[in-house]
């Protein structure tokens, strides 16, 4: 029964978003909404509804789901990558949009910690450093933070559920509005902001995406980018374990990352047309599986009502500064956005927003500086803390 229990999941991941693709290509209404979005929500709803309302079932589907979401990104990334083009990637864009992320998530916790630190009690400023930390590189930091302030149990499980909480309401803010705002507000598809004219920065077409992948004349051409894609994700595992005896994200993203980049110079790489197109799919099913991990019963909103308080006006404060600050400096849109995602969410949600924005110029900027942020994190949530204790 588990056996035929998991089968049924694992069909629902892989085969999902190909049925959403097919509803983006036949109506307008959910074109406009997107495949990542509508994936979202059909995550959110079958996985509070399915999986969690039913006792031993979280259990019993949570292998499949980690293991789902460890495949997909590192697989994906090279598979986008080898389609990327670097010879014109905006260096200094990236650069000053790192530094605007890094003081504008450092400049909201501090200001968090003086708006709440009296609802917060002494946990208050090592709250302030897993906060700084965990925005600035991801949920790793988070979890070393945690283990260097000496932070209770209790405490770190709670940040941990509601920043997963509220990032994901991060997200589906970004793709529903918050793209669009942010395009509105700053530099947007002109020549100075590295990106082209409008049409260009405009690189992926839903509608042409996703056909012919295994075609005749794409078959080998595909098969030969995932068989490659995964000598990468396999090197990046071996040296993850190698420097560090274990899984590091900083260790294997950068390895994958490396790697990537430098096989998309070789010409051949560079004629497998489709392998962009089967990286972005594997971004739908690592965004359908991360959307049903979300548990919305489990998370005590009303004894967390003031972290969760924090932690929103961290998540929203910091890309409101952000945009501010890149507008002075004259960031463009994208790139602005990219880096609020590879800080909030990890650069493993790069590829998913580049995805919604439909622009894979920004997919290098975003990991690079989401590499940055993962090996700043700890050092900068320490200092923090430390500050203001």
């Amino acid at each position: 029964m588990k056996t035929i229990v998991l089968v049924l999941w694992a069909v629902f991941f892989l085969v999902t978003p190909a049925l959403v693709i097919l509803l983006c290509r036949r109506f307008r209404a959910v074109a406009r909404i997107g495949a990542i979005l509508m994936l979202y929500f059909i995550g959110l709803l079958f996985g509070n509804l399915l999986i969690y309302p039913f006792e031993g079932a979280a259990d019993m589907v949570f292998p499949l789901q980690d293991a789902l979401t460890s495949i997909t990104v590192p697989l994906a990334i090279p598979l986008i990558l080898f389609a990327c083009s670097f010879k014109d990637w905006p260096v200094k864009k990236a650069f000053t949009s790192l530094i605007i992320g890094l003081i504008s998530v450092c400049a909201v916790s501090v200001a968090g910690f003086f708006l709440f630190r009296s609802h917060l009690g002494d946990e208050a400023a090592p709250i302030a450093g897993m906060i700084t930390g965990v925005y600035t590189g991801g949920t790793p930091n988070l979890a070393a933070i945690k283990m260097m302030l000496g932070v209770d149990g209790g405490t770190y499980l709670i940040v941990n559920s509601l920043d997963m909480l509220v990032s994901f309401l991060y997200l589906v803010f970004l793709m529903a509005a918050g793209i669009k705002l942010s395009r509105k507000f700053l530099p947007f598809g002109t020549s100075e902001t590295g990106g082209g004219n409008a049409s260009s920065v405009m690189a992926m077409d839903e509608s042409q995406m996703y056909r012919d992948v295994f075609s005749r004349e794409n078959r080998g051409g595909t098969l030969a980018a995932i068989g490659l894609a995964v000598l990468i994700a396999a090197a990046g595992l071996g040296m993850s374990f190698l420097i560090t005896g274990g899984i590091n994200m900083l260790v294997l993203i950068l390895t994958l990352t490396t790697l990537a980049i430098a096989a998309s110079f070789i010409p051949a790489v560079r004629r497998w047309s489709k392998s962009y197109d089967v990286g972005m799919y594997l971004v739908l099913v690592f965004s359908l599986v991360v959307a049903s991990m979300v548990d919305i019963r489990s998370l005590d909103l009303a004894g967390g009502f003031w972290l969760m308080c924090y932690i929103a006006f961290a998540i929203f404060g910091s890309l409101t500064l952000q945009l501010l600050f890149s507008r002075l400096f004259r960031v463009d849109a994208d790139t602005a956005v990219i880096s609020s995602v590879a800080m909030i969410n990890s650069p493993l949600f790069v590829p998913m927003i580049a995805g919604a924005m439909k622009n894979k110029r920004v997919i290098i900027s975003g990991i690079s500086i989401g590499i940055i942020g993962y090996a700043a994190g700890n050092y900068l949530g320490v200092l923090i803390a430390g500050l203001l204790r």
